[in-house]
Order: structure tokens, then sequence, then C-alpha cells
């Protein structure tokens, strides 16, 4: 097992193959959990608006989130640096809950996610490890996409089952999309479900800044997103009072009405065409790459790409990026869309390239 040393890290040490192998995930979990403790002891796990900058990281991330009109914040975040105990991983994710018990989903799935995560993607390199067919070595790169894929899918169909389960939310008619991204060295994972949405800021070849978005918006109306909820008997349309908001609904009742086609949660839907499978994809960060911001759809229906990317590499403090985006939707949403109760809305900004060294704060001094 000489050459995974460098892809199993302190995980494998952390984990046990025998157990994980007889066993299935109990262990792991158990395993996950302590690790989630240490990272909360050495303040590298953030779930609230600040910014994360741990020392020697390659990372900066800041987080902002804010109330809309419609009564409690559903959106929740999680930036854990040190994700399962590897210097050069971390973790971000940014939940968007939805219906009367939203956002409790949302902070079930954001708690619930990074641990299943991790078990899954040990138990997947311990697979892989003990499969003669396979060599880790011969290309690290797809092998390494192939093995986060594995894990988030098999990730996304586990947290789901767990939250039908759960005895304290009713999911039925509530849930919650989920975007995250693992950054592992100088690749970046990328897992969608729902409507949030990814947006890479790398320099174009005059030195301006250019948008790359990385993520789909799972929304009902696309055509693929739209055949397979016909499929399954379910429909599509918008409300008069909506023109070209598409909504997923029941066969025989006008509800519930989601405008996105995948999400957790949602189970009066769930055989009617909503899914939480998540589309997953991978980057290999260049020097050209600067950030990238992961926002909920309450930034994205009023502020563009190309905006977004300008907005933050404007700001001259990286730490108040994602507030100053945030801000910047607000007062979009005010002028573009009067008369509509705003969303909330949440941004992730995480940047690639250590900041300056009058900004090497750690997460000790960030607000709890």
């Amino acid at each position: 097992m000489g050459h995974l040393s460098s892809m199993f890290n302190v995980l494998a040490r952390s984990f046990s193959l025998r157990k994980v192998k007889n066993n299935g995930n109990g262990d792991g979990r158990e395993a996950a959990d302590v690790m989630v403790k240490d990272a909360k002891k050495n303040e590298m796990i953030l779930r609230s608006s600040g910014y994360v900058n741990v020392d020697g990281s390659k990372n900066f991330a800041a987080v902002c989130s804010r109330r809309g009109e419609k009564g409690v914040n559903q959106d929740c975040c999680i930036v854990w640096e040190g994700f399962g105990c590897q210097a050069d991983m971390m973790f971000c994710g940014i939940f968007d809950g939805h219906g009367s018990w939203g956002h409790f989903v949302a902070k079930t799935v954001r708690e619930s996610m990074p641990l299943s995560l991790l078990c899954n993607w040990q138990e997947t390199l311990a697979q892989c490890s003990l499969d003669p067919d396979i060599d880790l070595e011969s290309d690290k790169k797809h092998q390494r996409f192939n093995i986060w894929k594995h894990s988030y899918l098999k990730t996304c169909a586990a947290v789901d089952q767990e939250l039908e389960q759960h005895r304290r939310i009713d999911s039925f008619s509530s849930g919650t999309t989920a975007l995250t991204i693992v950054r592992q060295g100088e690749l970046i994972f990328v897992a969608n479900v729902g409507d949030s949405r990814a947006v890479l800021a790398t320099t174009g070849e005059d030195g301006s800044l250019v948008p790359v978005q990385l993520t789909v918006d799972f929304k009902p109306n696309l055509p693929q997103e739209a055949e397979r909820i016909l499929q399954c008997k379910g429909r599509v349309f918008c409300l008069n009072d909506e023109p070209g908001v598409h909504r997923v609904w029941l066969p025989d009742a006008d509800s519930p009405g989601l405008a996105m086609s995948r999400a957790f949660g949602d189970y009066c839907v769930k055989d009617f065409g909503l899914i939480s499978v998540p589309e997953v994809t991978q980057r290999h960060i260049t020097s050209k790459d600067q950030f990238v911001v992961l926002a909920t759809d309450g930034v994205w229906d009023v502020i563009t790409n190309q905006a977004a990317v300008e907005i933050v590499s404007s700001t001259p403090d990286k730490a108040k990026a994602a507030k100053r985006l945030v801000q910047s939707a607000v007062h979009a949403w005010k002028r573009k869309r009067k008369g509509i109760a705003m969303d909330d809305i949440s941004a992730i900004c995480l940047f690639f390239h250590s900041s300056p060294s009058s900004q090497q704060v750690h997460a000790a001094s960030l607000p709890k």
C-alpha cells in the first residue's frame, strides 16, 4: 500500500481498513465524528458568516448569509479547513432549504453530508487499494475523480435516505439543495444537487478575470430534467403570475410547486421525477484560476456571473468579499424585483492562493 501514502495521509491512519471492510460505515462514522470534534476544537470549521485562513493553508474562504423577507433564513453554509485531517483538503458547502421545515432540513444535510462523504471516500479508497485490477498510480487524476464521484453518489443517496427516516424532521413537503466543493491539492471536485451555482474566476488572455460556470442550475424546464419528470408522471409548468418560473407539480394536485428539479427531501414528489443525484465534476486549478464563488439562487436571480466575479475581485479585503457580494445582491433585488419578497441570500468565496500577510488570520478570530 505504499503507493497510496500520499492519498491516505492522516485519514488512512485514522480508520481501520479491516473494520470498514467487515462492519461497513459504523466505525468510519465514529472516526469521522472524532475528526469533527478535533476540527471544532482547533476552530477549523465555520458554520456562520466570517472567514477562514489557517496558517500554512493555500485557501482563504469568506462566508456570508443574509435572511430574506420570507421568514427564517433557510440558507446555511459550512467551510471545513483540513477536511478529514488532510492538510491539503478543504470542504465547502452551501445549502438552500425550502418548505415549512426547510431550515431544519438544510442544517441536517449540512451536518450529515461531510461525515458521510468522509466515510464513503475512505471506504472507496480502501476497496480500490485492495483491487488488483486498479492501479491508482497509473492515472491519478482520473482515479481521484472516480473515487470522489463514487463517494458523492453513495453519500447523497445515504443522506436522502437518512433524512426520510429522521424522526424529528418532516421533510415530506420540505427539502434543501446542496452545492459542495472539495479541494484536494490542485484539484477541486464539485457536487451539485439543485439550483445553487458555482462560478470560477480565471484570468483571460488579456489579463482580465473571466467567469467560468462550473455547475448547472437544475431547473425543471431543462430538457433532460423535464423529460425525467414527465416520464415519472410529474408535471412542469409556470403559474400565471410567475411567467418564466417553471415548477414541479404532482400529477393530480397543484403542489408542491418546486422551482428546482433536484433536492434532498421533498418525498411527496420523489416518485414523480425529483431526484437527489448530484452532478459531480472536477477541475485542475492553475495559476490563472483565482477564486470560486458558491452562492444560492438568491444571488444568481439578480447578479450575473460576470458581475459576481467583478464584485469579489474588486473587494480590497478578501475577508469581506462574500459580504460585499451578498450586499450587492440585496441592492440589486430591491432595484430589479420590486414587490417580490426577497429570497435568502448566501455566498462562499474560496480563494485559491494565500492572502497578503496583513490578512493572515486564524479561524479563532471568527465570529461564532
